[in-house]
């Protein structure tokens, strides 16, 4: 761990010193300027000769010409050590989040940055982290999105990603407000419009940060899914917010058409961003279906079909967010279908690699945006903006669910409300948000107040969370095996699904599972009758292994793409180009399993 900190320290010296040479070119040599290359000086008159070329360069740096790439790939790579260093840290991880460590990694670059170069180091630009960095995370977070519970708990989701967002931003903002006017000798010169913004983007509950704290917690399946959600799609709601307070700034008087129309425009915004998800997710789901014969470049359409949602989205002036993850969530389950198990497996690797990397390139620079020239203070304001935070989102959440939990069968208790408005964690979207408003006499105010708020969610709430968790006795992931009533309903479940599809005609997953488990049975029959008699007889029955029921789980997910494959494609010589790897699929790892006849046994063609 040591050493991976050592090499940390010496890759950010490696990483300051180009752009310190950059700054500070040598005096000495000669600068020439509009001359070609090759051509000397004439040492008299100063004009050029063509018959005295300059020597050869033996050796010779330029930096300049792979400043951009080389820069980048140093800060990914300080980044994956910092990442790398953590996970090597011993006890660390139990007690600090990945996300502190990570920002005390970017203070720590920043003071050197500033202390080598005597300036304030490279802050991350909001086109930077809109474009590249935040749309890997939420893809990531889309398309790994437990569908079922999702869109289980889908009402009680939006019920606090929209009104509770609008309680938080309505609440702070006009709080703030009422703060500025008590103290008009420092804050008099903020408007209700000013104070506003700023709470649409102090507002924003960053599922960058959420995530790296929940995920380590490993909390029930349905707060995770309640907190993960809204803040995800938080997001959506705030950037779409922000930008209509922003352009109410811009107009000379605000009128009550006007904030009619910024209430269509929000509902156009998101309905937009939804729409251009699906159709470019259902384009994905059509162009996996032609990938057979070049399942290498399978994956590619996965991300350019996300991204270019994304582009589109944020072309058209709609939510980028919420296209990005209805593209995700449309496209998973058509093109796991359509493409190979490498192609899936590709897909997941790349997905979690490239979210990892931004996600701690975010807290990175966070931190190293921390130490800069442009701070201002101001009591009264960064004290109401983190208590009128915390207060707010506690009593919204509070409300909120008093309302949702008359209409939920499985309510939401209150150690789960608690940690619901505890997590309210921000992040980098707040930061890159506060940088984009255009400038005015406070605006360096709101940036401080952003940056501690940040600091004291991630720090403060991140390090705090999981002690409360366990000090609460809130409900934790399931991890144990099936009862035996679960396993003996489950395997009624599927026989009778698998009794349906040899009515019908159709091979499908519960058919081949039937025959998979007969098939074990009778080895496991053939076994005992060819062993010797032993005196216990309980032992002749047993439960399957936990390793060969994960054996039975890999056959069935690699072989079944085959059959479905074989069931929805209608023309005959598709099924013949097929056959090989359906011979393949039917052996199931050299079970002989008997062959069906009759006229129900045919394979039913959709």
């Amino acid at each position: 761990m040591v050493a991976l900190w050592t090499l940390s320290v010496l890759l950010s010296a490696c990483l300051l010193w180009p752009v310190c040479l950059a700054l500070t070119p040598p005096a000495e040599l000669p600068q020439p300027h509009n001359l070609p290359p090759l051509l000397g000086f004439n040492s008299s008159d100063g004009s050029p000769s063509v018959d005295l070329p300059m020597a050869l360069r033996v050796f010779s740096v330029d930096y300049h010409h792979v400043q951009a790439p080389f820069e980048i790939v140093l800060w990914i790579m300080l980044a994956s050590l910092a990442k790398l260093g953590f996970h090597w840290s011993g006890r660390v991880p139990a007690v600090f989040p990945e996300s502190c460590l990570l920002i005390m990694v970017g203070l720590l670059v920043g003071g050197v940055i500033y202390g080598v170069r005597h300036s304030a180091p490279p802050t991350l630009s909001a086109d930077a982290f809109f474009l590249f960095l935040l749309p890997p995370i939420v893809l990531d977070a889309g398309y790994f999105l437990p569908g079922k519970l999702f869109f289980e708990n889908l009402g009680t989701i939006l019920w606090y990603a929209v009104l509770g967002t609008l309680w938080n931003v309505l609440g702070i903002g006009l709080s703030l407000y009422g703060v500025c006017l008590l103290a008009q000798s420092s804050l008099g010169d903020v408007s209700l419009l000013h104070c506003l913004l700023f709470g649409s983007l102090i507002a924003a509950v960053d599922p960058v940060a959420v995530l790296s704290v929940f995920q380590e917690m490993h909390v029930n399946e349905q707060l995770h899914i309640l907190v993960f959600g809204e803040s995800l799609l938080n997001d959506a709601v705030t950037v779409v917010l922000y930008k209509l307070f922003e352009s109410f700034l811009r107009l000379p008087s605000v009128s009550g058409l006007d904030v009619l129309l910024g209430g269509c425009r929000v509902v156009v915004v998101g309905l937009g961003g939804l729409f251009v998800g699906l159709f470019f997710g259902l384009l994905a789901a059509l162009t996996s279906r032609f990938t057979s014969r070049a399942q290498v470049i399978a994956p590619l359409f996965v991300f350019l079909y996300s991204y270019l949602s994304y582009l589109t989205s944020e072309m058209l002036h709609l939510s980028g967010i919420m296209a990005i993850v209805t593209c995700a969530v449309t496209m998973k389950q058509y093109v796991e279908a359509n493409v190979s198990e490498r192609s899936n497996t590709s897909i997941q690797y790349f997905l979690k690699m490239w979210s990892s990397v931004s996600e701690t390139l975010i807290f990175i620079f966070l931190g190293v945006s921390t130490i800069q020239d442009v701070h201002m203070w101001s009591w009264p304001f960064v004290c109401s903006t983190l208590l009128l935070c915390l207060a707010w989102r506690a009593t919204g959440v509070l409300l909120l669910t008093a309302v949702v939990n008359k209409l939920r069968r499985n309510t939401v208790t209150f150690r789960d409300q608690f940690i619901i408005a505890y997590g309210g964690l921000r992040g980098a979207i707040c930061f890159s948000l506060v940088f984009l408003i255009d400038d005015f006499p406070k605006k360096r105010l709101f940036i401080t107040t952003t940056i501690v708020v940040i600091l004291f969610t991630v720090f403060v709430q991140g390090m705090t969370i999981k002690p409360l968790v366990e000090l609460l006795d809130v409900k934790r992931k399931k991890r144990a095996l099936p009862t035996v009533s679960e396993e003996i309903h489950s395997r009624l479940i599927d026989h009778l699904l698998a009794g349906i599809e040899d009515v019908v005609g159709y091979w499908g997953q519960h058919y081949w599972k039937d025959r998979v488990y007969q098939e074990l049975e009778r080895r496991e029959q053939r076994r005992d009758e060819e062993a010797p008699p032993i005196e216990d007889p309980r032992s002749h029955s047993r439960p399957l292994l936990p390793e060969e029921m994960d054996s039975i789980r890999r056959i069935l997910s690699r072989n079944l793409q085959n059959f479905n494959k074989k069931v929805r494609d209608p023309s005959s010589k598709t099924r013949q180009r097929q056959q090989p790897q359906l011979r393949e699929g039917q052996r199931i790892q050299s079970l002989q399993l008997p062959k069906r006849t009759g006229s129900f046994h045919k394979t039913k063609r959709l």
